[in-house]
């Protein structure tokens, strides 16, 4: 677990105030900053007390000592973790179909959160549960999740592309996008709709297949919103097969037909390039066999 950050100081920051270093090299937030001031041995250059209007210079070491942390309201329960990619810093796991993301009223102990925080209890870690992305229960495919506060409150300003495979029912000829705002239906605390009165949301799909009367779509969505691309495929007429909630079927699949595939990132602190690359879940793959046109 990252609790201990280390940074170097280069040349080019050579004679630099902390404080400026700090906020814009190790890009800590004003909280987190904030917490480790207060935090005996928070900050130290070279093994002493850093200020934030001390200076340092070119090879002087700065550690950063994260507190523990504990997530009291999570119930850490044993379960199997598809692992896609992991360092000190960041985890992404292939969530299956089924899942919540966080515990619900409804669904306390059998999320992913719960099986992560279990993983890191297992080896004597404290743990936050943080999702960088969040997947709908029946959504499967890549959830990456930061470690610590601070790798968090990093990868919220981290540019994430996304690749979902959705398939739709009906054929669409042309790759396009959908730029229509979305807000919660006012008959519904859940589903979501297309209206002038809502949050800006743009999904861009491309055609992937042409199934019998179904069409696979790499679909790409520039914001966020819940229910993003069930709710834009829907509103073009081309629901999610096995989405109900939307108009589509459930005859030849018991969930919708969403799969966030792949993530491609540059990772906070070393600047590399990670990419992973989620298996599509035996039963899309049945699916695109069985409408498959030859």
């Amino acid at each position: 677990m990252a609790e201990k950050l280390t940074f170097i100081v280069t040349d080019e920051y050579n004679s630099t105030k902390a404080g400026r270093y700090l906020r814009t090299v190790a890009r800590l937030s004003a909280r987190t900053l904030a917490i480790l001031k207060r935090t005996e041995g928070g900050l130290t250059v070279n093994g002493k007390l850093l200020r934030t209007i001390d200076t340092v210079y070119a090879g002087d070491v700065i550690e950063m000592n994260l507190p523990s942390e504990n997530s009291e309201t999570i119930t850490p329960v044993q379960g199997e973790l598809d692992i896609l990619y992991e360092d000190e810093y960041i985890l992404i796991v292939n969530k299956p179909a089924f899942m919540p993301v966080h515990p619900t009223k409804v669904h306390q102990t059998d999320t992913l959160a719960n099986i992560v925080s279990y993983k890191y209890k297992d080896i004597g870690y404290d743990f936050v549960f943080r999702a960088v992305n969040r997947l709908d229960a029946n959504t499967t495919g890549a959830v990456v999740i930061a470690k610590d506060r601070h790798t968090a409150s990093l990868m919220q300003s981290t540019d994430i592309t996304k690749h979902y495979i959705a398939i739709c029912h009906g054929n669409i000829r042309e790759k396009g996008t959908i730029n229509a705002p979305i807000a919660l239906r006012t008959d519904s605390k859940i589903v979501r709709c297309v209206s002038t009165y809502g949050q800006c949301a743009i999904t861009h799909y491309d055609i992937l297949s042409e199934l019998f009367d179904a069409t696979v779509l790499d679909v790409v969505i520039e914001t966020g919103r819940t229910h993003q691309i069930r709710c834009h495929m829907s509103h073009i007429g081309h629901p999610l097969l096995g989405d109900d909630l939307y108009g589509g079927s459930k005859k030849l699949i018991n969930r919708h037909a969403l799969h966030c595939k792949t993530i491609t990132f540059l990772h906070p602190f070393s600047n590399k390039e990670v990419f992973v690359d989620a298996p599509v879940p035996e039963d899309m793959n049945t699916l695109i066999s069985k409408l498959s046109v030859g």
